[in-house]
């Protein structure tokens, strides 16, 4: 498995990593600590060091079930996790230093860790990147061991520049993929002159570059590509790279 230096992180992390967000079964099946490990250990066994998951996963349960795998093996393994997106409604206003420190903390508490290596705002409204304050407090909880970095996961290019302005970011998880390729024009030089680590999300456009969907395809009730598939919800289409279902499988 290659590897590569995350930005200044300085971290040395395997191409691809584990994402972890379906890493408990079937959307909208009990979660499975038995299917997750399996799936983790494999992934380790096979040379990945690096795993992203999120708080909101599975509520918690993803997080759990990384800890457990970092603390049973012996391998170096690389974690980064998110938080922000348990904010309800998610709003600008709902971002506050006191509840994201508290994510952070419950963060550690479901991992067992006494250390997050990587913690990645999850896709703040755009106004939230132009707030010096939520990004400060990241310093503290860096100085107060909690942390080792601060990422961001964005949805917009906008974001993902407004975001390299603060010192104290060293990664941005953004989408990019065959569909996708806007961040190739202008957001990659910018976060390679300043050292960015990037990573690249839904780089399988939720399935459909895999070449196993058809025009019979369907979607389980919940699931978050069901709307898009019914041709319900493109203003918010991260899923299918913006693209119409039947278009995409051309």
């Amino acid at each position: 498995m290659k590897k590569r230096i995350l930005g200044k992180t300085g971290f040395k992390i395997t191409e691809i990593g584990t994402g972890t967000w379906q890493v408990g079964g079937k959307w909208g099946s009990p979660f499975s600590h038995a299917n997750a490990d399996a799936i983790l250990n494999a992934s380790v066994d096979n040379g990945v060091n690096f795993l992203d998951t999120a708080d909101v996963y599975s509520d918690g349960e993803s997080e759990k079930a990384v800890g457990r795998l970092v603390r049973s093996r012996s391998e170096r393994i690389y974690v980064a996790t998110k938080c922000g997106r348990r904010i309800s409604p998610h709003t600008n206003a709902g971002y506050t230093t006191k509840v994201l420190r508290k994510y952070v903390e419950d963060s550690l508490r479901n991992m067992g860790l006494e250390t997050l290596d990587l913690i990645q705002l999850h896709c703040p409204p755009t106004e939230t990147f132009y707030r010096p304050e939520i990004f400060a407090l990241f310093d503290d909880l860096k100085k107060e061991g909690k942390i080792v970095h601060l990422g961001v996961s964005v949805k917009l290019v906008e974001q993902a520049m407004k975001a390299m302005e603060y010192e104290n970011v060293t990664t941005v998880q953004i989408i990019f993929n065959m569909l996708r390729q806007l961040p190739s024009e202008k957001f990659f030089a910018v976060a390679k002159k300043k050292n960015v680590g990037i990573l690249a999300r839904v780089p399988l456009a939720s399935g459909l570059l895999t070449g196993k969907f058809s025009a019979a395809t369907s979607f389980a009730e919940g699931d978050h590509r069901a709307p898009i598939r019914a041709n319900e919800a493109f203003s918010n289409n991260e899923a299918f790279g913006g693209l119409d279902f039947g278009k995409g499988l051309e």
